[in-house]
């Protein structure tokens, strides 16, 4: 396929006068590129079959296309009748819906399906046309099934896109900084193929259908769809731009008008797939339009939220006659040098010809103008009159193949590492010969196939770049490397670390190569005659703006947000202490809804956390601060500088909104002194293709998990529990202690919080229970668990609900091999699981020296109630990726989040068990010496109950003497 190499850019070049430099530059390119040139590998594996390997999935859709690929295309259409279902649930017929006379409706959990009669075997694409209904705000996801099957791994999740678009014009502060409207959706007629979600494969899914009758079924998974057209296609193969020229009444289109240029800004996109491809400021350069090095312009769209295959951003753009008409993008990838950004180009939803099925944009800090051309010239395509869309879609081009390979390699070396893990252990003896080669034979043969692979892999990513990069060459590393214990399989004990380092790093490529950043300023339509006006990013424009830009640091207070007002006893001065780009989101909320809605003026600013104390003492600290860490309510509280939110009007009737067990640590004396802003427990992760491979289940109690650790510890495998031992204080865990003593009905204080109870039988078994994990049933005590579960060491574990975004993100060759579960628990006399595990939160709180009280009180009211935390989490979502979903305390509103349905039937019920844990003076010496004495009994074998006994007299101690210090009783 031609993925548009006849686009081109002008570039600049520049002989340097002088022989020496030429030279000089000669010898450094000598050795980056690893001597004469970038060293072709072909030899590797010319000749090699290196379409399958003896370890990995035969479910993915490159073995689906291998097996079929004698089956001919399909020669015709079959349209079908989408009320002639032969089975189907949670469904229902709208009539007049959208412009439609009758349309059908599928909620998240239905299915439909229908018969289809096949006259001859063939392959066909699958073509919908449907609108997104309200619900979550998430993608639409579908699985697909032919006959009772899943056909291929990618068929089981089908995506489609919701549309999205500016709530309403952009609007400035009064500093004069623009400030960019909230995201709503837009929705509206969408057609879609069935095709593959991460953008690998670039055509349309292929499926067999055999001759006679077959049955089709679609299946909710997310989200609520309204569905108009399904059809089988004949797939229709591309043509280039001279073949669709050659169709074109060139009589028809004729342009008259001289001159013609329509210019639209990237900032003024109309419509876009996800609500994180908003409009984005740029100040790094003078040349992009409007410049700005004061103020915030929204001067352009894409740049690092623009990075996923699909993704797209619409524009409507207008032509004032019939005619050929000349496309061209001011856009910059400057993100990762060595790398391509390609876009897939509609116009009126259409991608004309080849060429515009991946246009690449190709690394350059500078802004650079593309106008689509082919070997021959300009392309030109026939517009009527009138109004018209114009796409850009995120697409992976030829890179898509190279990807899908890497990923395959991945997951069949993780699974050669498995292998030779049950052999021998994390921890091989460098001193034994193994025989590796004697014991797994066909591990020999894998790995000799896997090196070919890679071999091939890093010649095909090198010739597409055009360099070698980083990428290409962690996969040339693990080529050698693999290449080498193949020569040597007596060498692989001693190289497991490496070789596990390795396997990640190629993990890691395959994100990074994924990744599709670009940055657009504007887009020309134009006729054929038209003189474009050029970039202008020379030196001059360059120095002038970084000279402007360091002038006006100067008189700028970048950590004042939005409307800036002055301090008097009508404006709320509140601090936040989380990231900027929260501190933004929340600023332009303010703004937008808060201040027009109340007339309460709001000032925010961004500390650091250690700021607030100091401020707060010496009275010049804020009236609220928010993102506070859930201790320092009851801090502030024991010290007289906190307002005892529970006496204020409408508390009672706020905190209905969130589960009891996260307000506990900010009750203190009879008051309570924070609101919750977030809340954090723990879920269970498995994977579900190595538990397969085990024949165990998840286990829904700790017996049940004692039960299969030693089928998972035989194959050298183990289990991912928190632990207090580490050396990094930030990673200190005991909540699963606390999970044990919670279960158990226990409680880690009196009534009062005068005293522990680590000294009662009760706590004195849930700590025995804890450690004996550690000491009894060896569990690892410093880990990295995204790690070991990503390459399958650790095939369960327990950790914060949170990061399931990160895995789903971060480890896409684990896509559909894991998932999380509940806790596991403790079966109680009538049979049922007590699951309970303690809970975290950040807060807000007003501080006692706040110059209005009153107005602080309604502006938190407003900031944890539910429709304000839903837009806040989206909003967050949208600008940090889903990996930064928001892990709202407002029940509420984390129902309204973006969690798929089989996510939130867990995480409804695990929240339902949490258990707050109070905080009380001096609280901070509890879990310094639960961690002395874990680490006490991991170290120097002593004996579990005598340990705990002596640290909770130690503990109660301090909590006497603070008592003291506060005067309390």
């Amino acid at each position: 396929m031609n993925t548009g190499r006849g686009i081109i850019n002008k570039l600049g070049k520049h002989k340097g006068p002088v022989i020496t430099i030429a030279a000089f530059a000669v010898i450094i390119a000598y050795f980056a590129l690893g001597g004469a040139g970038v060293k072709d590998f072909s030899e590797k594996y010319r000749g090699a079959d290196l379409s399958g390997a003896s370890v990995g999935r035969t479910n993915t859709y490159t073995r689906y296309r291998e097996r079929y690929a004698h089956i001919p295309p399909a020669a015709a259409d079959i349209p079908l009748d989408i009320f002639s279902l032969t089975n189907a649930d949670g469904v229902s017929p709208l009539d007049n819906f959208a412009g439609v006379q009758r349309v059908l409706r599928t909620e998240e959990e239905s299915f439909i399906e229908y018969a289809v009669h096949i006259e001859k075997a063939g392959l066909y694409n699958i073509y919908i046309e449907y609108y997104p209904l309200p619900s979550r705000g998430i993608a639409i996801e579908r699985s697909f099934k032919i006959n009772g099957e899943t056909p291929f791994l990618g068929a089981d999740r089908l995506t489609f896109q919701r549309v999205w678009g500016d709530a309403n014009d952009v609007r400035s502060d009064n500093q004069g900084n623009e400030i960019r409207p909230a995201q709503v959706e837009k929705p509206r007629w969408e057609n879609a193929f069935f095709r593959d979600s991460l953008g690998y494969s670039t055509e349309p899914y292929e499926f067999y259908l055999e001759a006679g009758d077959n049955t089709i079924r679609l299946e909710g998974i997310n989200e609520p769809v309204a569905i108009r057209a399904l059809h089988l296609k004949a797939p229709v193969p591309a043509q280039n731009y001279r073949q669709y020229a050659a169709g074109i009444d060139t009589r028809h289109y004729r342009n008259t008008i001289d001159g013609f240029m329509f210019k639209i800004q990237g900032e003024h996109a109309l419509y876009r797939s996800d609500p994180s491809l908003y409009a984005i400021y740029d100040r790094s350069s003078g040349a992009t339009e409007p410049p700005s090095v004061a103020k915030i312009k929204l001067n352009m769209i894409g740049g690092q939220s623009w990075r996923v295959a699909g993704q797209w951003i619409e524009w409507d753009i207008f032509v004032p006659e019939s005619g050929m008409y000349r496309f061209t993008v001011k856009g910059r990838q400057n993100y990762n040098r060595g790398f391509v950004s390609n876009r897939m180009v509609m116009i009126d939803g259409q991608v004309p010809c080849v060429e515009l099925a991946a246009v690449p944009f190709t690394y350059n800090n500078k802004w650079k103008l593309a106008t689509f051309r082919d070997g021959q010239g300009d392309m030109l395509f026939p517009l009527e009159r009138g109004g018209h869309s114009f796409r850009l879609q995120a697409a992976m081009g030829s890179m898509g193949d190279m990807l899908s390979v890497m990923e395959e390699s991945v997951y069949r070396l993780n699974g050669i590492y498995r292998k030779i893990l049950v052999l021998t252990g994390t921890e091989p003896d460098i001193y034994r010969d193994y025989r590796v080669d004697v014991v797994y034979p066909e591990i020999i043969t894998a790995m000799e196939l896997e090196s070919k692979i890679l071999y091939k892999l890093v010649d095909d990513l090198t010739a597409y770049t055009g360099e070698r990069s980083a990428q290409a060459a962690t996969a040339l590393t693990l080529a050698r490397q693999l290449e080498m214990l193949v020569r040597r399989p007596d060498k692989i004990p001693r190289t497991m670390v490496n070789f596990k380092f390795n396997i990640s790093a190629l993990g890691d490529s395959l994100l990074a190569l994924a990744q599709s950043q670009l940055d657009i300023d504007y887009i020309i339509i134009s006729d054929a005659n038209v003189k474009l006006p050029p970039v202008r990013e020379n030196l001059f424009v360059a120095v002038s703006h970084e000279i402007r830009s360091f002038l006006v640091s100067f008189f700028v207070d970048y950590n004042n947000l939005g409307d800036v007002y002055r301090k008097s006893a009508n404006v709320v001065e509140v601090w936040m202490l989380a990231g900027r780009d929260q501190s933004t989101i929340l600023k332009g909320m303010i703004d937008d809804t808060f201040t027009p809605q109340t007339g309460i003026k709001v000032n925010v600013k961004l500390v650091a956390p250690d700021a607030v104390m100091p401020a707060v003492v010496a009275g010049t600290g804020p009236d609220a601060a928010l993102t506070v860490p859930q201790v320092d309510p009851v801090n502030y509280a024991v010290r007289h500088a906190a307002v005892d939110i529970s006496q204020l009007p409408g508390y009672a009737e706020l905190t209905r909104e969130f589960d009891s067990s996260v307000i506990v640590p900010f009750r203190y004396s009879g008051g309570v002194y924070g609101l919750p802003e977030t809340q954090y427990f723990h879920v269970m992760f498995y994977r579900k293709d190595i538990f397969a491979e085990l024949d165990i289940a998840v286990p829904e109690t700790w017996d049940e998990l004692i039960s299969i650790l030693p089928i998972i510890q035989k194959n050298n495998m183990n289990v991912g529990i928190p632990s207090v031992a580490t050396t990094e204080q930030a990673n200190i865990d005991f909540s699963n202690f606390l999970a044990h003593l919670y279960q158990r009905k226990g409680s880690l204080y009196n009534e009062d919080g005068s005293r522990t109870l680590l000294s009662g039988e009760t706590a004195i078994e849930a700590f025995d229970i804890y450690t004996k994990f550690f000491t009894h049933y060896k569990t690892p005590i410093v880990f990295n668990f995204l790690n070991r579960f990503r390459t399958g060491e650790m095939p369960i574990g327990f950790a914060d609900y949170t990061n399931f975004n990160t895995l789903e993100v971060f480890a896409p060759e684990l896509r559909g091999l894991w998932g999380f579960a509940r806790m596991p628990g403790l079966r109680t006399a009538d049979g049922s699981i007590n699951r309970s595990v303690p809970t975290g939160t950040l807060a807000s709180m007003i501080f006692s020296n706040a110059k209005n009280p009153g107005l602080a009180w309604e502006f938190l009211k407003w900031w944890v109630s539910a429709d304000t935390q839903l837009r806040f989490g989206r909003e967050l979502e949208s600008v940090m990726g889903a990996a930064a979903r928001y892990p709202t305390a407002n029940f509420d509103a984390f129902t309204r989040l973006s969690w798929g349905s089989e996510q939130m039937a867990v995480l409804r019920e695990q929240r339902s068990w949490t258990v707050g844990t109070p905080e009380v003076p001096g609280g901070y010496y509890v879990s310094r010496h639960i961690t002395n004495a874990v680490r006490r009994i991991l170290n120097e074998g002593e004996d579990t109950r005598e340990t705990l006994l002596d640290y909770s007299i130690t503990i109660d101690d301090e909590l006497l003497k603070k008592r003291k210090e506060f005067g309390l009783e």
